[in-house]
């Protein structure tokens, strides 16, 4: 077979056309153009080792070929991407998305209207865009509304129904945002000199517009009309803000595309802006996959085309940051090394890097939720639990020589600490080194708290801790009538055993499991909050006692010192003359020989 297709392509023209390449069910699986048909096809068939995976796997389908032959280069590349948009071939990358961009609509009546569509109804009226940005789209037409008084009303305002007084003004005439064509009291004539500057800001140029309104301004002044000068004054304040915030390059640059593209092994990125009167009024950042591992200047001139056909962009000079493969008829191609137009490229690519690793980032952060799914599925089968544990709860006690008993509560969600659900706990009703009654008070503490307020119950339990411990916190549960409703498990430190209510027999799941070292990582996270939280009580009780020590020494002057000097150590370590800086002469005496007697005793 591979014997045939070379014989084709060896007889094919070697002009530039376009080739089709078709499988056994007549299906077509990869377009493409070529400066010459003979050279380009016959490629794929005399070097197959020099071939890429993926292109032997195109060659390997192949049946039949078929090819057209066009005038020039750009007649193969306009038929090229055309022909991918209606066949959509496997092989192939597709630049075509399912998204309807918004326009802004100037309605051909006799009263035009302006206003935003996703539609194009008719051919009578006048669209503009589509906008890529919402957002950029309503700042114009925001814009719009603040400048002139245009009709928002469905009126049919022939000369005949105005003259027959068939309509009334509404609150828009009111609240003076329309000058009430529908009752005559505004002329077509001054109505579409409006529409005729908004159709200009729409194309991007204001210079008209500002002239109009400072012309407005002066003639008013001149006529010592100055209320009405100061209206004119605030648009022109209006258009001179909406300018400052668009503003990006020169004015001098009328129109022009701006193109960047950066690819890795799978995916290619492209940014697009266009730029009217030095101001961007398009942009938008595509991703596209890699079918055949196209090079940059390929994918960008299949971008180009489809970034000029989607919004009616016909500019006549584009600059890029790499050469393209194709010439774009009666367009100048650059790439700017110097001045503003690389400014612009600089712009672009650092859009063009946001984008890609705000991708990046949310390729990652689906991958690393599929793999907490993935644990949370094998905890499930692990535990033999009923429900997926998507919300784990896991307690700690924490003492030192019986001393400050504390305890704390972790809670994790989709496997992943929620830290605003963390929980401390000081122990009121237990005296002395009770681990298991700790325990008992600080689960029941929790879920009393959880079933008054209504909150959600965890889908599993986990108690840093052996039989014992578990077994208090279930006698808690069961007291408060929710034992049974969710699961309890028991987890030791030592081997790492997990320990089930009424089970003699610990549990001992495979130390690589992911299901063991989530319950590991839930259970040294509480461990490391009940730690914290208990060192940080016995340094204030140790701070507070030392100075409390000293005779003499006051609250207001402990506060300042600590404030000061954070620790009693850094205190000890102060000089005199910071010490009286702060706290005066007679009571750095005091604290000084306070430290100097305790040192003598431990000497």
């Amino acid at each position: 077979m591979i014997e045939d297709l070379k014989e084709i392509a060896h007889n094919l023209p070697k002009e530039p056309g376009v080739y089709k390449f078709f499988n056994h069910e007549k299906k077509i699986i990869y377009i493409g153009k070529a400066k010459s048909l003979k050279n380009r096809v016959s490629s794929y068939f005399n070097n197959q080792a020099g071939l890429n995976r993926k292109t032997k796997r195109l060659v390997s389908e192949i049946e039949a070929i078929e090819f057209t032959v066009v005038n020039s280069e750009y007649d193969a590349l306009l038929l090229e991407n055309n022909l991918i948009k209606n066949h959509q071939p496997k092989y192939n990358i597709l630049l075509k998305d399912d998204k309807t961009y918004p326009y802004i609509c100037v309605t051909n009546d006799r009263f035009p209207k302006v206003f935003s569509t996703r539609k194009i109804e008719n051919k009578r009226d006048q669209y503009f865009g589509p906008y890529a940005s919402v957002k950029s789209m309503n700042i114009i037409l925001s814009l719009i509304r603040k400048l002139y008084t245009v009709r928002t009303c469905n009126y049919d305002l022939s000369k005949e129904n105005i003259e027959k007084n068939k309509f009334k003004v509404c609150l828009e005439y009111h609240i003076k945002n329309c000058k009430g064509p529908c009752e005559g009291l505004q002329s077509v004539e001054n109505y579409n000199a409006d529409i005729e500057q908004i159709i200009g800001i729409l194309k991007g140029n204001l210079s008209p517009v500002k002239k109009h309104f400072s012309d407005k301004m002066n003639d008013a002044v001149n006529a010592l009309a100055f209320e009405e000068a100061e209206i004119f004054k605030k648009k022109l304040e209006i258009i001179s803000q909406f300018q400052n915030k668009s503003l990006v390059a020169s004015p001098k640059i009328i129109a022009l595309e701006v193109y960047t593209i950066k690819s890795n092994e799978k995916n290619a990125y492209v940014n697009y802006m266009y730029i009217s009167n030095g101001c961007i009024v398009q942009t938008e950042t595509v991703q596209i996959k890699k079918k055949l591992d196209e090079s940059d200047e390929e994918i960008l001139s299949y971008a180009i085309l489809d970034f000029r056909q989607k919004f009616n962009s016909a500019a006549p000079k584009i600059i890029s940051n790499i050469p393209l493969e194709d010439k774009i008829q009666g367009t100048e191609i650059t790439i700017p090394k110097i001045g503003d137009l690389k400014k612009l490229i600089d712009l672009s690519l650092k859009n063009l890097f946001y984008f890609i690793k705000e991708k990046e980032s949310s390729a990652l952060n689906l991958q690393n939720q599929k793999n907490r799914n993935h644990t949370l599925i094998q905890l499930k089968a692990d535990l033999n639990l009923k429900d997926l544990p998507r919300h784990i709860e896991c307690f700690d006690n924490s003492n030192f020589q019986g001393t400050n008993p504390v305890a704390a509560m972790v809670c994790f969600k989709d496997g992943k600490p929620a830290k605003k659900e963390y929980r401390h706990y000081h122990i009121k009703t237990v005296i002395g080194p009770d681990d298991f009654s700790s325990m008992y008070e600080v689960v029941f503490r929790r879920y009393k708290r959880v079933i008054e307020e209504n909150l959600s119950l965890p889908n599993l339990i986990v108690i840093d801790g052996g039989k014992g411990q578990l077994s208090s916190a279930c006698k808690a549960l069961e007291e408060l009538g929710v034992y049974g409703k969710l699961s309890v498990i028991g987890i030791a430190k030592r081997l790492e055993e997990i320990y089930f209510p009424n089970d003699k027999h610990p549990l001992h799941i495979n130390k690589k499991s992911r299901s063991l070292v989530l319950l590991q990582k839930v259970r040294n996270e509480a461990h490391r909050f009940g730690i914290t939280f208990h060192r940080k009580i016995r340094s204030k009780k140790s701070i507070r006692s030392e100075l409390d020590s000293i005779p003499g020494i006051g609250s207001s002057t402990k506060e300042k010192l600590l404030s000061e000097f954070k620790s009693v150590n850094n205190i000890k370590a102060a000089s005199t003359e910071e010490l009286e800086e702060i706290i005066g002469k007679a009571k750095t005496n005091l604290i000084l020989g306070y430290f100097e007697k305790e040192k003598k005793k431990t000497d």
